[in-house]
């Protein structure tokens, strides 16, 4: 899916709080090592690389132009942690909430494999990746796809619903946002890329109901740059 045509600066003209719904921006970890080498992360812990931190620092630079801020969640991992430190140093020194249901999809045995490897290094995991089936587990206590859209839908709820009224960000990973893809548009086209630090932003009413107005937007990074292939971003959700 190509990037949201919607304006981000338009978001600024609006006025907070809007009380029949909160607004939750959805950003991904800046780069890491592992990101550029096409290497699965999954649940491992691996650190920003310096492009990464660059990235962080541009949304940060964004997001503190932007209505303010009331909250900000992180998955526990030390990739999206750092990149929400970043954001929150840049937007009032807000407090950062740890939540482990934030995570990337626990990706088994592939875990720690260079992707373009991985078919031939463990064939009935890889193979297992990439079935159709969507309840179909990793070998190595990996996530399947409805177990990982289970997990994060009900990450979201739970979280916005503490957020009525309010504007709040959550940093995350490349599976995580395909979820809240599927989610919010069920019956639309794949949703391609998911970009390091692409910002995301879902509106959640009282009823549940779920809309995406903003997608895959990475126009901060005209100048840091961002890693072409996605990686992690894509269906390797790594």
């Amino acid at each position: 899916m190509a990037q949201s045509s919607i304006n981000h600066d338009s978001l600024l003209s609006d006025s907070y709080p809007y009380l029949e719904y909160a607004e939750i921006v959805v950003v991904r970890h800046g780069e890491t090592a592992w990101n550029a080498d096409g290497r699965i992360q999954g649940h491992l812990d691996v650190e920003l690389n310096e492009a990464g931190r660059q990235q962080a620092a541009s949304v940060a630079d964004r997001l503190s132009k932007e209505p303010k801020i009331s909250a900000i969640y992180s998955s526990d991992l030390h990739r999206a942690f750092e990149t929400a430190q970043t954001i929150a140093s840049r937007c009032g020194g807000l407090e950062v909430i740890k939540d482990y249901d934030l995570r990337e999809r626990h990706l088994g045995d592939l875990q720690g494999l260079v992707s373009r490897e991985a078919a031939k290094t463990n064939p009935m995991a890889y193979k297992a990746l990439i079935s159709k089936n969507e309840d179909q587990e990793l070998p190595g206590g990996g996530e399947s796809i409805v177990q990982l859209y289970d997990r994060c839908t009900s990450a979201l709820l739970r979280i916005g619903s503490k957020h009525k009224g309010e504007r709040i960000v959550i940093v995350t990973h490349g599976g995580f946002i395909r979820s809240l893809y599927k989610w919010a548009c069920p019956n639309g086209r794949p949703s391609g890329k998911i970009h390091n630090t692409s910002v995301n932003v879902f509106h959640l009413y009282d009823d549940d109901k779920w809309t995406l107005k903003v997608w895959g937007d990475i126009s901060h990074l005209h100048q840091t740059g961002y890693l072409q292939s996605g990686f992690g971003g894509d269906r390797t959700s790594a």
